[in-house]
């Protein structure tokens, strides 16, 4: 199923697996007589979030939101756009927000500044990768699976120019070890 134009498998499937059977864990643990609006920032997150959600036997509620982002962080500011907004009512409850991976911060930033207001009850960050080294604005994740190494990946959720998000498992990209513009 290793797709080619992919490098080394840095996160199987196996391993994802586990991470998110780890992560609906403690979320379900620290939401336990709560019913959380749980919302998947898209596209990248759309698989953690399905398999994140089955994962948790408990009442909850799913939601999206769609963003884009403009530029490069060091010329633009990272520049963050919401293309789709939640659609359910946040005022007074908890919220978790799930992310493939945090690199820089400025998109949860964002996306914080966005819903904070909204009054939630609760809001807590889940993320597959996180890449602390790359912050540029500290953010809060109450829930991570892994800490992603420095190279390009792709698969589950993580995609380049709209390929391999669909692998089940996360590679370098290319499998030449040359990095694409991010």
């Amino acid at each position: 199923m290793e797709d080619r134009s992919t490098g080394a498998v840095v996160f199987s499937q196996a391993q994802i697996n586990d991470a998110v059977q780890r992560m609906a864990g403690e979320i379900a643990s620290d939401y336990e007589d709560q019913q959380p609006l749980i919302v998947g920032v898209l596209p990248g997150a759309i698989f953690l979030l399905a398999d994140l959600v089955r994962a948790m036997d408990m009442p909850l509620q799913v939601d999206v939101i769609a963003i884009s982002r403009f530029g490069p962080p060091e010329e633009t500011g990272g520049v963050v756009r919401v293309q789709r907004d939640i659609e359910a009512g946040i005022a007074g409850r908890p919220v978790v927000l799930v992310e493939d991976i945090v690199d820089t911060g400025l998109t949860i930033h964002h996306l914080l500044g966005t819903l904070i207001p909204r009054q939630p009850s609760s809001i807590r960050v889940a993320a597959l990768l996180e890449r602390p080294e790359r912050r540029l604005i500290r953010v809060p994740l109450d829930y991570v699976g892994f800490e992603a190494p420095e190279d390009f990946l792709v698969g589950f959720g993580l995609g380049h120019e709209g390929r391999f998000r669909q692998l089940p498992y996360i590679a370098r990209y290319p499998a030449d070890g040359t990095t694409p513009a991010r």
